[in-house]
């Protein structure tokens, strides 16, 4: 467990499980032990008839920053991706009931791709999102390479995984990674409403309907560990350690 996630299933939202970043000192970065607690309140969420859908959240004017770079990459140079990133992201496919997620500025790195895991997602107008993968000379992950280009087509995708560039909570909507936007005050509660909602439908008919929808998830979890290996491979590069090298000397 770490305090900087928050898990609650509050009473004015029944049958909602609340997973909240609570790092705004570092912007929300992900720690191992972060990505642990996630993981458990996915898979014990699963479990619990009396939880329906789950929503995931920031604090104001940050979603997340991405992975908390001197944690990830003292794991990541020992061995490849760090397991509890990969444990996080089989957890989050797998989930087995509807995942909504609020952002409200800063989304980088998986900040932004666990998104093209969720059902619907609300964001403010200014948020940000970007995954600045190949200019840290690493490649996309969370299955980005093969999500994204079925739901915004291939050059969006490259634009947003390749090139790096921002898009807004507006540019997100137009490109199918977001279901609605909104004021940056309103986020939160639209986000909790809409996971209200789908709590309250008839349990398996929405499991039914939203595995036929989302299909067979054994490709996007073949993706994943196929991003990975490469991943790994990368974080092992004189490229990388240059580019990461420069980034801390920003």
């Amino acid at each position: 467990m770490t305090e900087h996630i928050i898990v609650e299933q509050p009473a004015t939202h029944p049958g909602v499980r609340i997973i909240r970043f609570n790092r705004p000192d570092k912007k929300n970065a992900i720690t191992r032990a972060m990505y642990v607690t996630m993981t458990e309140a996915l898979t014990a969420a699963d479990s619990d008839p009396a939880i329906r859908a789950t929503a995931f959240l920031g604090t104001e004017g940050c979603f997340s920053a991405g992975n908390d770079l001197g944690d990830f990459l003292a794991a990541a140079m020992g061995g490849g991706m760090p397991r509890e990133v990969i444990g996080f992201l089989h957890a989050l496919v797998r989930s087995t009931k509807p995942i909504v997620s609020g952002v409200d500025g800063l989304a980088i790195g998986i900040g932004t791709t666990m998104h093209l895991h969720c059902d619907m997602t609300v964001a403010s107008a200014r948020s940000q999102f970007r995954t600045p993968f190949v200019d840290l000379a690493l490649v996309p992950e969370a299955a980005s390479s093969l999500i994204a280009p079925r739901i915004m087509g291939q050059q969006r995708a490259f634009a947003m995984l390749a090139a790096g560039e921002a898009f807004s909570g507006e540019e997100a909507r137009e490109a199918g990674l977001v279901w609605k936007v909104c004021e940056p005050q309103d986020v939160e509660a639209a986000t909790l409403a809409i996971a209200t909602k789908l709590a309250l439908k008839p349990p398996e008919a929405l499991r039914i309907s939203r595995d036929l929808i989302r299909g067979d998830r054994e490709d996007i979890i073949a993706r994943i560990d196929e991003e990975a290996r490469h991943f790994a491979a990368r974080l092992q590069s004189a490229e990388a350690r240059a580019a990461f090298e420069a980034f801390m000397r920003r």
